[in-house]
């Protein structure tokens, strides 16, 4: 059993704690989620199965969609309610002054991860640390936020939907958004709606059922791996091939001029398909397509950066 399972994680737990669920009710090993949520929010948690945990490092990469609710006036230690409260004022903002503060966050950016995050120092969590009371060095790190747009303003809260690279805190934006007011603010509730490919229709509600409940239903809607990445272009391949990636082979342009390759360029990153139901390998191109035929046949054509016996 190879794949991805969509899990609408519920509030109050962690990811970690949703990807043991999974592996008890398939009574499997190896499993991973592809992005943390917090234990207060909730939605979209892809937990890859067997050898889908291989795909992590490639499917973490994707943008994500969020829901958030900013309690204006509030300021927390972890930057959410579930925090330590450090002060509290009247928010006195204008809707338009809110709007200004959100939209101001688009662009790349530089962010620092809260203390209170699963970001490691060390090998271990920056909340480890500071529960322990010791200062660490934050490292910033550069985020994206594509787009953002307000649902409600009902102050002292608003609710807004944003849409961001990975490794984005969104109770960190809140918190940004709160000191350019001038009244503080923090996060009181966060929904994912989307993890690149999967958005929250495909999420499963696991609450209340039996293990054995559990089992069919993740049995029944687990995606199979071919179908994950669907923004790469696909190169299927023969028996023959499939074995030889997966045994270490890097391809020369001569072994793939016998199969359709799309227009590709240098750099842009594929993946290798059997029967178009299994995936081989995700690979990286090293030569245009056009270039396959050029005379250096023998040449290799491709970097295999992960294969996979699915």
């Amino acid at each position: 059993m190879n794949g991805v399972i969509v899990i609408d994680k519920p509030a109050g737990r962690t990811s970690r704690a949703v990807v043991e669920e999974v592996q008890r009710a398939l009574g499997i090993k190896k499993a991973g989620h592809t992005g943390t949520l917090d234990p207060l929010a909730t939605g979209v948690l892809p937990v890859c199965i067997n050898e889908a945990t291989k795909l992590v490092q490639f499917l973490a990469l994707d943008t994500k969609d969020y829901r958030a609710t900013l309690l204006l006036g509030v300021r927390t230690d972890t930057l959410d309610t579930e925090g330590r409260v450090i002060s509290r004022e009247e928010p006195r903002v204008t809707r338009q002054q809110v709007e200004e503060a959100l939209h101001g966050l688009t662009g790349r950016r530089e962010q620092l991860p809260p203390l209170y995050s699963a970001v490691k120092f060390r090998g271990k969590p920056l909340y480890e640390w500071t529960r322990q009371g010791i200062a660490v060095e934050q490292l910033p790190r550069e985020v994206e936020i594509y787009d953002i747009r307000i649902d409600e303003v009902r102050l002292p809260e608003v609710i807004f939907t944003v849409s961001c690279s990975k490794g984005t805190y969104i109770r960190s934006l809140c918190a940004e958004v709160g000191e350019t007011l001038g009244c503080g603010g923090c996060m009181s509730a966060l929904r994912r709606t989307r993890s690149g490919c999967f958005y929250e229709e495909m999420a499963l509600v696991t609450e209340g059922l039996t293990e054995e409940e559990k089992r069919e239903l993740y049995t029944a809607h687990l995606a199979p791996m071919a179908e994950l990445l669907p923004g790469l272009a696909v190169v299927d391949v023969d028996a023959s091939l499939a074995e030889r990636l997966r045994n270490g082979y890097q391809p020369d342009g001569e072994a793939l001029t016998r199969y359709h390759i799309p227009f590709l360029a240098a750099g842009d990153v594929i993946k290798f398909t059997f029967g178009k139901e299994h995936l081989v390998a995700v690979a990286r191109m090293l030569c245009a397509s056009d270039e396959l035929t050029s005379g250096e046949g023998k040449k290799q054509a491709v970097r295999i950066l992960r294969v996979f016996n699915d």
